[in-house]
């Protein structure tokens, strides 16, 4: 019998994303077409995006999750970076397209009808994505998985700008002023266009292998500082995130005398106090003599 390993939990929650992303669409396009609003079609349009996107996700977080092989011996992880830049190339072009539709619309002066029926169908598709949003963005840190946390900030915005879509229309169903709903739609492009280059940068900075934040240097520094009883200092401290692998390497300075065994206890105790607060993580230390010393660093006395 061929054994099937289990889906990542990462995976299973981008699965369980195009499923709510196609009820959401399902939901706002319905919205849109009832009331032949153009802002409610870019708010629908949003979410097909957003649906491309899951899907996106889903098959990278897959192919991310294979182990090492010989083409690929430091993993496939880098992967999530090339899906959240894919995810926003295509807010991008979605944001273009609804440019089009508004100026369009405005030209023709199109009058929305029947526009409670079509708030209500809209504010039950948004209270939707709000909560999945939150999860997304949760789980996604608590994985490491950054297509997972891109996806759930991507559809955080989206609820932002269905709760604007959503004043507006009423307010231009309340006011007769019509001219509401392109603008609205324009105003929704602008925003999902930003979303888009933000994402973007951050996956260009995973792919030039960007150095994480400041404060997990500063913890990762702290660490080897606790557990590196024995040891001179640490210098030359290097880190780098791909995806949900944190990579760690520096150079270990201990006393000339010391043997080769001890010293590798000091990279033992040090590298599993890194593991048990960042695994996953793939850690490198050099060993040198205390003539290597540099007096910089992580001071281990």
């Amino acid at each position: 019998m061929c054994y099937t390993p289990p889906m990542p939990p990462a995976a299973r929650l981008a699965l369980y994303s195009l499923l709510v992303a196609l009820a959401v669409l399902a939901l706002k396009g319905t919205a849109a077409w009832i009331t032949g609003s153009v802002a409610l079609f870019a708010d629908a349009t949003e979410t097909l995006v957003h649906m491309a996107g899951s899907a996106t996700v889903l098959a990278s977080i897959l192919y991310a999750s294979r182990p090492p092989d010989a083409n690929h011996p430091y993993g496939h992880t880098k992967a999530e970076y090339f899906s959240a830049a894919l995810i926003g190339a295509m807010i991008a072009a979605a944001a273009v397209a609804i440019l089009y539709s508004a100026w369009n619309a405005f030209v023709a002066g199109n009058r929305i009808v029947e526009a409670p029926t079509g708030l209500a169908v809209t504010a039950l598709a948004t209270g939707i994505n709000a909560l999945w949003a939150r999860l997304l963005i949760r789980r996604g840190a608590a994985l490491g998985s950054p297509a997972l946390a891109a996806d759930g900030r991507h559809l955080m915005s989206d609820v932002v700008t269905s709760l604007g879509v959503l004043g507006g229309i009423a307010l231009a169903a309340a006011t007769g002023l019509w001219w509401l709903d392109p603008l609205l739609a324009a105003l929704t492009a602008v925003g999902i266009l930003w979303s888009g280059a933000r994402l973007i940068r951050e996956s260009v900075g995973g792919l030039m292998d960007e150095a994480p934040p400041p404060d997990r240097i500063a913890r990762i520094e702290a660490i080897v500082a606790e557990h590196g009883a024995g040891g001179i200092e640490a210098h030359d401290l290097r880190t780098r995130q791909a995806g949900a692998l944190l990579f760690v390497e520096f150079h270990l300075v201990v006393p000339g005398a010391m043997t080769v065994a001890d010293s590798h206890a000091i990279c033992d105790r040090i590298e599993g106090a890194i593991r048990a607060e960042f695994a996953p993580a793939t850690i490198t230390i050099h060993v040198e003599p205390h003539g290597k010393a540099k007096r910089e660093g992580v001071s281990l006395r």
